[in-house]
């Protein structure tokens, strides 16, 4: 059983920044890809960020530049830097990965953790 555990959401003034975690329990950290998903309210969930098991990396146009998503593989985490803050980067943060089954491809989602920017 996959778990996903967020940590470092929080208040920040617009021009700040944050890191974000995200702990997995369970096997295949390594081999699957990672993302960085958020939410608001009455708007679907959108994609932020992902890095596949490679190191290969994609962002949303929205935060090109100013997010950074890594992974230790050694300590099963996932990290989204995020500078440059602005208030449309309020949401909730949920981080995601996927794994195979026998009936096909499974997500995994955190419970999410908030970030708020504003001032």
């Amino acid at each position: 059983q996959v778990q996903l555990v967020e940590s470092g959401g929080g208040l920040v003034q617009p021009g700040g920044s944050l890191r974000l975690s995200c702990a997995t329990s369970g096997s295949g950290f390594s081999d699957n890809a990672m993302g960085w998903y958020r939410q608001v309210p009455e708007k679907q969930r959108e994609l932020v960020a992902r890095v596949s098991s490679r190191g290969t990396v994609t962002y949303a146009d929205s935060v090109k530049g100013r997010f950074t998503i890594s992974r230790d593989n050694a300590k099963n985490t996932v990290f989204l830097q995020m500078n440059s803050l602005k208030p449309e980067d309020t949401a909730v943060y949920y981080c995601n990965t996927q794994r195979p089954t026998a009936w096909g491809i499974r997500d995994y989602w955190g419970q999410g953790t908030q970030v708020t920017v504003s001032s």
